[in-house]
């Protein structure tokens, strides 16, 4: 559409609505300050269309102003434009002829004071990570069931409830110690650190550092060197959960575990009590089974070691010395009849050969025996004389003779 310039005829004409709507728009077009401007305000009356354009209105304590992101414009932006935010849009000035209302046509946003802030963040941030207050090395794990749990926030802050209710819920078992603090304004960070030394003199098992959403201004003092330093410092292992699941703070950084919420952190240092009740019974079913197999294992064990010991028991070697006792004196006594028995046999043989050269045995048979007076043996009549006294022995009874006549045996032809 072909655009007019009205310039020179204002004075000498009568313009319509839509002439001068026109004009005005050219005017302000004109104006290379309103083509190229920062605009601050807080976003309010926020709608997205199904074009997806963004419409809004920016608004301070005195004054509103119409705004309008165009789709292709709108794709870039970073983050998500939320009512009661307060930005800087930037653009240019011109006029919606429709509704003869001048807006401005926004190009790109920041939060207030996000360019100053967020290059402060940028410049600290490195110089604190070459320190290496940053480094993962420092990390630490945390306490599996902690028994005390610390946590630095605002009293009077819907987080610190919200914290509360999640460590009931969870784990009941914990005592928790809260140390208050200013988590926002200048003050802050003086607090902050003050509460992080005085919970950590109280020995807990775990540190939370925590406050809700807000401003990259309203977290800045999370943002603050004396506060991360204060956490890199802590004996303590710290877990932070500050502002959105979006927002990112040094202090996230130098923690040795950063939540993305207050409610994360609390759930982060808590055990769910049903995991504990099922980890619970699976450790007493573990422990009974293992009771059961070292009680079958001693039970056997202290079935061969009765057996090792009744067989070698005293009692065990005395009653085999007894058996054994028992079988030498049998076998003493067969030994003894034995030896008797081939006693009495010889016995009886010697008895047989004794009666058989018993000199009695031949007197019994009619024999004597003559000795001389000297008892020496007559075996020969030679060398007898007559009238030579001799001993006569017989089988009953002895008496003395006299030999009258010798004889001597003739030799036999």
């Amino acid at each position: 559409m072909e655009q007019r310039s009205f310039l020179p005829y204002l004075r000498t004409i009568s313009l319509r609505v839509s002439d001068l709507t026109l004009y005005l728009r050219q005017v302000l077009e004109s104006d290379l300050l309103l083509q190229d401007v920062w605009v601050q305000g807080e976003i309010s009356n926020l709608s997205r269309p199904s074009s997806g354009h963004i419409y809004f209105t920016l608004k301070d304590e005195g004054a509103s102003l119409r705004c309008v992101i165009w789709r292709s414009t709108a794709q870039r932006l970073r983050g998500n434009l939320q009512n009661g935010m307060a930005v800087e849009a930037h653009g240019r000035i011109s006029i919606y002829e429709r509704d003869g209302q001048y807006q401005l046509y926004v190009d790109s946003m920041r939060l207030t004071g996000e360019g100053w802030l967020y290059q402060e963040f940028l410049r600290l941030k490195a110089r604190l990570e070459q320190e290496g207050l940053f480094d993962p090395e420092r990390k630490r794990p945390l306490p599996p069931h902690p028994k005390v749990v610390g946590i630095v926030t605002s009293p009077t802050g819907a987080a610190l409830q919200d914290m509360l209710n999640i460590l009931r819920d969870r784990y009941p078992l914990c005592e928790v110690i809260v140390a208050p603090a200013q988590v926002q304004g200048d003050n802050a960070p003086l607090t902050i650190t003050a509460a992080l030394r005085a919970v950590c003199r109280q020995n807990p098992d775990v540190v939370i550092l925590a406050r809700g959403g807000g401003s990259l201004e309203d977290l800045w003092a999370f943002n603050d060197e004396r506060v991360v330093r204060a956490i890199a410092e802590c004996p303590i292992p710290v877990v932070t959960g500050i502002g959105h699941e979006t927002d990112f703070t040094l202090s996230d950084f130098a923690a040795d575990l950063r939540a993305p919420t207050p409610t994360g952190a609390a759930v982060a240092v808590s055990p769910d009590r049903d995991d504990l009740r099922r980890e619970l019974s699976g450790t007493i079913d573990a422990l009974a089974a293992a009771f059961g197999s070292r009680l079958d294992q001693l039970t056997g064990d202290l079935d061969e070691a009765t057996y090792r010991l009744d067989h070698l028991s005293p009692l065990r070697r005395v009653e085999n010395d007894r058996q054994r006792l028992d079988d030498l004196v049998e076998r003493a006594k067969r030994a003894q009849k034995h030896i008797l028995a081939l006693r009495q046999a010889r016995s009886q043989a010697l008895a047989g050969r004794w009666a058989a050269l018993n000199p009695l045995a031949v007197l019994q048979r009619g024999y004597a025996v003559v000795t001389d007076t000297a008892g020496r043996v007559l075996h020969s009549s030679a060398g007898l004389q007559a009238g030579q006294d001799v001993h006569v022995r017989l089988a009953e009874g002895a008496f003395d003779a006299q030999v009258t006549a010798a004889h001597p045996d003739q030799p036999h032809p």
